[in-house]
């Protein structure tokens, strides 16, 4: 039989299960950054750069004002500081050590020309001669970037990408380089897996496919807290074969226990975990990209909020600014505000504020306290918002 639960107890189960509704600390310390980083399984990468890149948000939705210097140290930052590393999990992600064992059946299908965009494949095939050969300036000469090959620029747009850049994302892809750092202009510096990853991690034993798929699910299962089929595959990029016999598995062992939503047709998985608070205080604006919100199709269904960032679309068709962000308030998404943050005059910009219908009467209130929160974590002037 199948349980029955009402949206907003949904809701509220994927919120907490996000890390939301618990009181931010008056301090943040290094182990909170750890701690949502574990919860979350991965902080997608962002270059956008209007108001902060969107892989620093997260951990500030959730903590507060914590110093985004941590998160640089966790990825990039010294052998000993490293506790992430970068693939493509969810898009470009940032992800705790221990899931590289996890990912590199992903990187074994890229390694053999069967995973990665298609215009890169040629190298694990016909052209894989050139990417050994540019693997063997990485042994020769330490951490390169796509700037340090001759002709290696972009000519026009990502689509334009040079020789030197191709090789080396599908080098990137099957895991033969990693990142190592990240220059001023935010350009990836790439060195060989081995001379990055730390050598425990590396010395964990592959797991077959089948069995990192399955654990991708749990872990994208206890991320969510209830969630589709859909949304399970969602959060860590994995196609409907890759993870039906992991959903299976885990409904076999009551790990994820099948539920009715109100008002929803499909059957969403609750993890055995999971929480369900009877209220949520959660309070906080939303990266575009944060894991709560970046399936739309869920984020309209949970939050009846209807979820399009303006930066991806022509100026004329913009209903909501040019980089709007959700307002999270209790356990419902109550407005959304376009920011910008204006560097050189040192000022944190609300161009915008648009209230969703049947937003509580303290709205503008509670979102003037957490833009003003925000300005502090940016240290920015906050000019007065336009609510």
């Amino acid at each position: 039989m199948t349980n029955s639960i009402s949206l907003r107890e949904a809701r509220r189960i994927a919120l907490a299960a996000q890390g939301f509704g618990r009181s931010r600390p008056a301090s943040v310390g290094k182990a909170h950054l750890r701690r949502t980083t574990e919860r979350l399984g991965l902080h997608q990468i962002d270059s956008v750069n209007v108001l902060a890149r969107a892989h620093y948000m997260p951990a500030y939705s959730r903590l507060g004002d914590y110093d985004r210097n941590w998160l640089d140290q966790a990825a990039w930052g010294k052998a000993r500081d490293r506790k992430l590393f970068e693939y493509w999990a969810h898009e470009a992600s940032l992800l705790p050590m221990d899931c590289h064992p996890l990912l590199r059946w992903r990187m074994a299908r890229a390694d053999r020309g069967e995973a990665g965009w298609k215009g890169l494949r040629a190298f694990a095939g016909e052209r894989r001669g050139e990417a050994e050969t540019l693997l063997e300036r990485f042994r020769a000469d330490g951490p390169l970037a796509a700037s340090d090959f001759e002709g290696a620029r972009n000519r026009s747009g990502w689509w334009e990408w040079g020789e030197a850049k191709q090789m080396l994302e599908w080098l990137f892809w099957a895991g033969h380089v990693t990142t190592a750092t990240r220059r001023g202009s935010f350009e990836r510096v790439y060195d060989l897996t081995e001379r990055v990853i730390p050598p425990d991690i590396l010395a964990i034993p592959t797991p077959e496919p089948r069995d990192a798929q399955r654990a991708l699910i749990e872990q994208s299962a206890r991320a969510l807290g209830i969630a589709t089929a859909a949304d399970l595959r969602d959060y860590f990029r994995l196609k409907p074969d890759e993870a039906s016999d992991a959903i299976q598995d885990l409904q076999e062992e009551r790990a994820l226990v099948p539920f009715t939503v109100e008002g929803m047709s499909q059957v969403m998985f609750l993890h055995r975990y999971a929480q369900a608070p009877r209220r949520m205080t959660a309070r906080a604006l939303l990266s575009p990209i944060d894991p709560l919100i970046w399936e739309r199709s869920r984020t309209e269904k949970l939050f009846d909020f209807h979820y399009r960032i303006g930066i991806y679309t022509p100026a004329p068709k913009r209903s909501h600014g040019y980089y709007d962000l959700p307002f999270l308030l209790g356990d419902r998404i109550v407005a959304r505000t376009d920011l910008k943050a204006d560097r050189k005059s040192g000022r944190l910009l609300v161009q915008s504020v648009h209230m969703e219908s049947g937003a509580p009467a303290d709205t503008h209130g509670q979102l003037a306290a957490e833009l003003g929160l925000l300005a502090q974590w940016l240290k920015l002037e906050l000019v007065a918002p336009i609510i």
